[in-house]
């Protein structure tokens, strides 16, 4: 054989080689489910509160977690998926506004920070009100995603360390409505006293809890597994706290 024939030969098993062994070196790209579950991992802490210091000072996953966020394909994805996203999506651009005016005491003390200011989600500009009201709100009635998005304060449910996925949706919105609603911080029971004090979510969003078919404490105890707030009691709704949900 020729030796430009051989040569031919070896460089054309080498080009059909080389991508095999460059793509088996490179670790496949996490979805942005387990991304954002390893971020907020590192980030949250079993109470909730975020390490916004610490965010700030190495910013390179979140930026990378928003950039995704920025370019997900929305109308390709599933129902359950894109649900899931917007859920992550939203509690990740939120962590991403405080971090960009960050320190900062709260969320309530930047002009315009859920009706005014844009953000980048799936190739639309939107508020975060736009993003909880038309993308989850709306399209998927189901009161649950209250108690799974967070706004950066205190008086919200309790962060979860874990990012919300498809597969395990249902199940996921459900254990969050448990752990919120049994917690004392977030729903005050007052046995001495005859009274319940629920977040001012119950007041504000009244309408989605009606639409589900139950408000107040028939809504609240469904989620209480055998710990039901008697009927008789007095209800009210304590003060919101929008003091940052930072870690001290």
């Amino acid at each position: 054989m020729p030796l430009v024939s051989h040569l031919r030969r070896f460089l054309s098993c080498y080009l059909l080689a080389v991508p095999v062994l460059a793509h088996a070196d490179v670790p496949p790209t996490p979805s942005l489910s387990a991304g954002t579950s390893t971020f907020l991992a590192k980030y949250v802490n079993a109470e909730g509160n975020v390490n916004y210091a610490a965010i700030k000072r190495n910013p390179v996953e979140l930026k990378a977690l928003l950039r995704r966020v920025e370019t997900f394909n929305a109308a390709a994805a599933r129902p359950a998926e894109r649900e899931a996203f917007y859920l992550n999506a939203y509690n990740l651009l939120v962590i991403g506004e405080v971090v960009a005016r960050y320190p900062l005491e709260s969320v309530q003390k930047v002009p315009g920070f859920f009706d005014k200011n844009l953000v980048s989600v799936a190739g639309e500009k939107l508020t975060l009100n736009d993003l909880e009201a038309k993308k989850l709100r709306q399209p998927y009635a189901d009161p649950r995603v209250h108690f799974a998005l967070v706004c950066g304060a205190k008086g919200c449910p309790r962060l979860s360390r874990t990012a919300y996925a498809a597969t395990q949706l249902d199940a996921q919105l459900t254990t969050q409505a448990r752990k919120v609603l049994q917690d004392p911080t977030f729903i005050r029971v007052d046995n001495k006293a005859g009274k319940v004090q629920l977040s001012q979510i119950f007041k504000w969003y009244e309408a989605d809890f009606k639409a589900s078919g139950k408000t107040g404490v028939a809504y609240v105890n469904q989620f209480r597994e055998g710990k039901a707030i008697p009927a008789t009691y007095a209800v009210d709704y304590y003060v919101y706290d929008w003091a940052l949900n930072n870690q001290k």
